[in-house]
């Protein structure tokens, strides 16, 4: 995927999300996500500190080459294991009550995405990191990893609220390229779904019946493992 979309998608979901969350009433923290037993609160803490990884990551030293990609990046192994998903779901929990109101979230949550782009403004689009995981990934696959994080949840944050999705064209974009192994989203996507249909639908967070799983089976849709 090209680094300038990519980097082009980051600040675009980042002011798109951080604006929706600037509106955010105390009760909108509160409620209750598809991300069992996640809140809004606690979601917004998971993004948070998916999004705040990389300034240390670029302190450290680049590997020599990268082996993963960002559709690798989301390989069924042991960090979306039940055990490491639950220590998610702690982190999360126990981050969320670090706060005495959902303003103060808020703002945590917004600052982080903040020093997240000026991260990466003059990082060189050949620059490689290495995850937590232990991944070596160029920094654009990588990128590509946290548009996924803003951009899915911001659809679960959205949809838990009943407000319209925010998702920002550049960000679908990516995750549309992603699912789709590069192909032109509007060629593969099945007929008659809307791309927010298609991104709820391709990543679990909308039912499918047997006919919709065969089209997306026979567009060759990535199933990606998400935590």
């Amino acid at each position: 995927m090209e680094h300038g979309l990519v980097q082009a998608a980051l600040r675009a979901e980042v002011a798109a999300f951080t604006g929706a969350v600037a509106g955010f009433a105390e009760h909108d923290f509160r409620a209750s996500t598809r991300c069992v037993p996640w809140t809004v609160a606690e979601l917004l803490i998971h993004v948070r500190d998916a999004v705040n990884r990389l300034p240390s990551m670029l302190a450290d030293l680049p590997p020599a080459r990268a082996d993963v990609s960002a559709a690798g990046y989301y390989q069924p192994d042991v960090r979306f294991s039940v055990a490491t998903n639950a220590d998610r779901v702690m982190i999360a929990q126990k981050g969320a009550r670090e706060f005495a109101t959902g303003r103060a979230l808020g703002a945590s949550f917004t600052a982080a995405c903040e020093e997240l782009l000026a991260a990466v403004a003059s990082e060189p689009a050949g620059r490689l990191v290495r995850t937590r995981h232990g991944d070596a990934m160029s920094l654009t696959d990588f990128l590509a990893t946290r548009v996924v994080e803003l951009g899915l949840h911001g659809l679960d944050v959205s949809d838990a609220l009943g407000r319209p999705a925010w998702l920002s064209p550049q960000a679908a974009r990516v995750l549309e390229l992603l699912l789709l192994s590069g192909e032109d989203p509007d060629r593969a996507r099945p007929d008659g779904w809307d791309r927010l249909d298609f991104l709820r639908k391709a990543t679990g967070r909308a039912g499918l019946s047997p006919i919709e799983a065969a089209e997306l089976d026979r567009d060759g849709v990535r199933h990606l493992t998400l935590g």
